[in-house]
């Protein structure tokens, strides 16, 4: 590492270590202190895009409200709600023009969420530093052994290797000492994953829900167990209370699971002591809404809304999600942190090649480059036979079906065949309201 690597490394534990400290504060501040807080930063944030971004300055004006009114959750509720569509079609004038000097670098992500829309949004260093934080609050929430052993199997890893190394990375290696760690890819065949921890016997596996399924299962075949593991962390999906309740039996382990979007990061954590998800309110505001745009009562299930207080490059105002959730109680904790009780729409499938269970890479990020997809969904109807469901802005040649379907089969590594369907408007939710990127329906 060199000297200016060094500097920037140092000056970024110290933000981050300031933040988690503000933060240690905050999360007990009483609740009219932190929607104070909230909308203080809501203001800023609201002028800012008025002035550098084309779309919500022409939002504001349509809606008949200025960025300095949005100063409590009635105010904001007179703006409309940012769909996943909007932000498709208008990414370019979403984005501000111009990024304040203090919030560089920016880095784009493209996701699809729970809901097979790709959405492209920026990033800037704010929303890192808290990324970062609560990364390291969640640590320190259930008081992990960062002496212990790491095992993640992950998405996107660089060249779909195993990765070792000598300490957990980011976020703890930026202010504390960590023992090593591995990093496995998520599409590896799960009795390959399950050889691998149990080779490197982890304390902490980090994983999503329906591999961790899948690894069970393989592990009453197989017989294999993971005798050192002290807790499980789940990200990306639903975690339903059936695994959780199988994984305590199975593995005498507890979950920790957590909520997060690749365009707002964390938006809850689950809390050590209740079980409840604590939302991130620092740098968000988190509505979960009814069908008449109200918002829920706890015990209540409604769609999710987000404004990211902090995002100067793409501002995120009243976005939703894709998301459903059920609103939680006070935590019994302390913490004056808004709860949410469960969270439904991130559920997906595993994929079956070969007799062998395996995660669904779909390749989604390529999709623009040969035809122009809104969303898809795809179904494994057989052991060879996968429904490409799409809505599609302009109908497909042959040719684009056959691109379409070259980089479907590469990035799930089998050569299907493939069916396409098509839906004018919008594939439709299941009767739970949920939507489903990849279901398999062997």
């Amino acid at each position: 590492m060199t000297n200016t690597q060094k500097t920037t490394q140092n000056t970024l534990s110290q933000k981050v270590a300031v933040l988690l400290a503000n933060m240690e504060k905050s999360q007990y501040l009483k609740l009219e202190q932190l929607e104070k807080m909230q909308f203080l930063q809501l203001v800023q944030l609201a002028a800012y895009a008025a002035e550098h971004s084309t779309w919500f300055a022409k939002r504001f004006k349509e809606s008949g409200i200025a960025a300095n009114e949005l100063t409590s959750l009635l105010a904001l509720r007179k703006l409309p709600i940012l769909t996943r569509r909007e932000l498709q079609l208008n990414a370019a004038e979403i984005y501000c023009r111009k990024i304040p000097a203090n919030h560089t670098p920016v880095a784009k992500v493209k996701t699809s969420g729970s809901s097979g829309q790709p959405v492209e949004v920026f990033r800037n260093l704010h929303t890192q530093l808290y990324w970062l934080a609560h990364g390291l609050r969640e640590h320190l929430w259930h008081k992990r052994n960062f002496k212990g052993k790491l095992a993640a199997v992950r998405a996107n890893l660089d060249g779909n290797k195993i990765t070792v190394r000598a300490d957990w990375g980011e976020p703890v290696s930026l202010l504390y000492q960590s023992g090593t760690a591995i990093a496995i890819p998520i599409n590896m065949n799960v009795s390959d994953q399950l050889k691998i921890l149990k080779e490197f016997d982890a304390d902490y596996l980090l994983i999503y829900p329906n591999n961790l399924a899948a690894i069970l299962d393989e592990m009453r075949l197989s017989k294999k167990k993971l005798g050192n593991l002290k807790q499980i962390r789940t990200i990306g999906e639903t975690l339903s209370p059936a695994l959780r309740s199988r994984v305590k039996k199975q593995l005498g382990v507890g979950i920790a699971d957590m909520y997060s979007s690749q365009e707002v990061g964390n938006i809850a954590i689950e809390c050590p002591v209740s079980g409840l998800y604590h939302i991130m309110a620092e740098n968000l505001i988190v509505e979960v809404l009814d069908e008449n745009g109200e918002q829920c009562s706890p015990g209540e299930t409604g769609r999710v809304v987000v404004t990211d207080l902090i995002n100067y490059a793409t501002p995120l105002l009243r976005y939703d999600i894709g998301d459903y959730a059920e609103v939680g109680m006070r935590c019994s904790c302390g913490r004056n942190l808004q709860t949410l009780k469960r969270i439904m729409g991130r559920t997906r499938n595993m994929l079956i090649v070969n007799g062998e269970k395996r995660w669904p890479l779909v390749g989604f990020h390529d999709y623009c480059k040969v035809a122009p997809v809104v969303q898809y969904q795809l179904i494994q109807k057989t052991s060879e036979l996968i429904e490409v469901r799409l809505v599609v802005e302009k109908a497909l040649n042959k040719k684009q079906e056959k691109d379409l379907a070259k980089i479907i089969n590469e990035a799930l590594q089998h050569n299907f065949k493939l069916k396409f369907t098509y839906f004018e408007k919008q594939i439709p939710r299941s009767a739970t309201g949920k939507f489903e990127e990849f279901i398999c329906e062997i």
